[in-house]
């Protein structure tokens, strides 16, 4: 039974509460909507549970990598290469440069340009290590092995004099 004093919804009442429905609904499916894709951000999977064919971010999936390998040290003192000048200084690093690291040694090879500048860089080895250590961890560089400039190719032919090691011996 309706009050008589009540009067009965007329044309724009009524789509006042049609259109007050429609939008709870879409807000209602709005929101379920939200929470499927929340689910789905979580992590894409291959199918029911989480495996290792799941899709990972680049850098997770390389982080697993060198991990599982045992490539932390070579790739930190990769970052190293990297970031040859802010550990040396400007100067340092416009004469010297690092060519490789021999993991099972731990040693790092640097070429200089010149022999002024491998001596000097031969003195300033042990501080290099000991910055280098504190920067990658203790122990992961045990010796710099300094080298000086590669000479000119030895050429070999009917020029040269007996017993003379050619242009290579001023170098080195």
């Amino acid at each position: 039974m309706t009050d008589p004093r009540t009067p009965e919804p007329s044309g724009v009442d009524l789509a006042r509460v049609a259109l007050r429905a429609a939008k709870e609904q879409a807000r209602a499916r709005g929101a379920a909507a939200q929470q499927k894709k929340q689910a789905r951000r979580g992590g894409l999977r291959s199918g029911a549970r989480a495996d290792g064919r799941d899709p990972l971010p680049l850098g997770t999936a390389i982080n697993r990598l060198i991990t599982e390998r045992g490539w932390e040290a070579p790739a930190a003192v990769g970052g190293v290469m990297g970031r040859w000048p802010q550990m040396v200084g400007p100067e340092v690093a416009q004469h010297c440069e690092p060519q490789r690291y021999d993991e099972e040694a731990r040693v790092l090879t640097v070429r200089c340009d010149s022999t002024a500048w491998a001596t000097q860089l031969r003195l300033l080895a042990p501080q290099l290590v000991a910055r280098l250590n504190a920067d990658l961890g203790q122990g992961t560089v045990r010796l710099i092995k300094v080298l000086g400039p590669g000479g000119p190719p030895r050429r070999y032919g009917p020029l040269r004099s007996p017993g003379s090691t050619g242009p290579g011996d001023t170098y080195g």
